[in-house]
């Protein structure tokens, strides 16, 4: 049964969208973090509190998302995906893949066996 079919989006769609997700997300987050307006001297303390509020989930998204990173990555070199193509879908070099991820590519990731095991009778 073939899958879903694929959306073509440039890099810079894709970044627009997620912006406006995250944006709306923390903005939301915040919202229900932040006092209410009398517990603040004024609107300048207001928006400095908010401001302060959307930096630590912000901070909390970005850490969020270099986990979700280490997750994929490491599925896709279960998968059989090398430091190359890793470091391609992160825009950085295989270097760069092998210096953020060490030993994740081992002999037995990269190199499938297309020779079965001998087993003794």
């Amino acid at each position: 049964m073939p899958g879903p079919p694929s959306v073509s989006r440039s890099p810079a769609e894709t970044a627009a969208l997620v912006t406006q997700a995250v944006d709306e997300l923390t903005r939301r987050l915040a919202h229900s973090s932040v006092h209410s307006p009398e517990d603040l001297p004024d609107a300048a303390g207001d928006a400095r509190r908010g401001a302060l509020v959307r930096l630590r989930i912000l901070n909390d998204v970005k850490l969020a998302v270099r986990r979700l990173e280490d997750q994929a990555a490491h599925t896709a070199a279960e998968s059989g995906a090398g430091y190359p193509e890793i470091g391609q879908a992160m825009s950085i070099s295989r270097q760069g893949a092998r210096r953020r991820w060490p030993g994740l590519i081992t002999s037995s990731t990269s190199h499938p066996s297309s020779h079965p095991t001998p087993r003794s009778s």
